[in-house]
């Protein structure tokens, strides 16, 4: 395997003619530049160099070399140039994977804000409901996950995997406006018992089911969907109500729709997850530090 000081030195011995030039060029001793050529033939098996007279001459093999020694140098400072613009934040691609209610609101503003600063960093969006989404994140799909957790319902994650938490996102039930109780400030889980339901992601129903669960009744679910936008619309027909995360207050699309927080209150919690030496990448931890700044000013949500 070659030193790529080696090489470097070996092309500059090429460009000027001599050890000793090639020593004053790159600030070296002549014996250094010696023992340096002798490293790099030991290396390739033959030698490099003849002496004709008073002037030094290149093998074949030398020849070989003197003609790729060139592209291999312009590709390591190609590359140097690449990791410095990357450890200095000038680009960089991270891979984001979140859920349907986070790229409707946390995301767009975190990305907004990473794009006015940091033009060179280039985020590709995934949209995943937990636990698909710390799936690929494990499998390696994914550099940063949003994903949510219940309290009656938290999973334990992997060791490699590091939870950095953003908020925490209070449940709401919505209702049609005309429903009796969108008038109150909020509602008791318990006094919609006999109101049919519309559940949503795998994760949120068993949640439901649980909250139900304690308040001691079975909820009458009459249609199920991931789709928040389909579940706004069933809403407004007054074919159910649902109990849905407060993010989704921020995308309201039917003005025949309103969201009551519960009482008590219920809430889920937000986090980023991200591969523990994933940190250490500056174009990640850039990522993880918007997620942080745009989930701050919507604590309690």
């Amino acid at each position: 395997m070659f030193d790529s000081r080696h090489i470097r030195s070996f092309h500059e011995v090429v460009r000027t003619g001599s050890y000793s030039a090639a020593a004053r060029s790159l600030g070296y001793t002549q014996p250094a530049i010696t023992q340096q050529m002798k490293a790099l033939e030991r290396s390739v098996g033959t030698v490099l160099f003849t002496r004709v007279g008073r002037r030094m001459r290149l093998t074949e093999a030398g020849e070989a070399l003197s003609r790729h020694a060139g592209v291999i140098l312009g590709n390591i400072d190609a590359a140097q140039q690449q990791m410095n613009a990357i450890t200095r934040l000038r680009t960089g691609r991270v891979r984001l994977c979140a859920f349907p209610s986070a790229t409707a609101t946390l995301i767009p503003e975190a990305l907004a804000r990473l794009a006015r600063n940091h033009r060179g960093i280039r985020v590709e969006l995934q949209e995943y409901e937990p636990p698909e989404s710390l799936q690929r994140l494990v499998h390696g799909d994914a550099d940063v996950t949003l994903a949510f957790t219940y309290p009656g319902l938290h999973e334990e994650v992997p060791d490699e995997v590091v939870e950095v938490p953003l908020m925490e996102d209070q449940l709401t039930v919505l209702m049609p406006t005309r429903h009796p109780m969108a008038r109150r400030r909020s509602v008791r889980l318990a006094d919609l018992s006999e109101e049919r339901w519309i559940a949503g992601c795998l994760r949120c129903r068993a949640n439901f089911l649980h909250e139900c669960a304690e308040q001691g009744f079975a909820p009458d679910i009459a249609f199920t969907t991931d789709d928040n936008l389909v579940i706004q619309s069933l809403v407004s027909e007054g074919l159910g109500i649902a109990m849905m995360p407060g993010l989704v207050l921020n995308f309201l699309c039917h003005r025949s729709v309103t969201g009551r927080p519960l009482d008590p209150a219920s809430r889920r919690q937000v986090s980023a997850y991200v591969l523990r030496e994933h940190l250490r990448i500056p174009a990640t931890s850039l990522v993880l530090d918007e997620l942080k700044a745009v989930a701050a000013n919507r604590v309690g949500c």
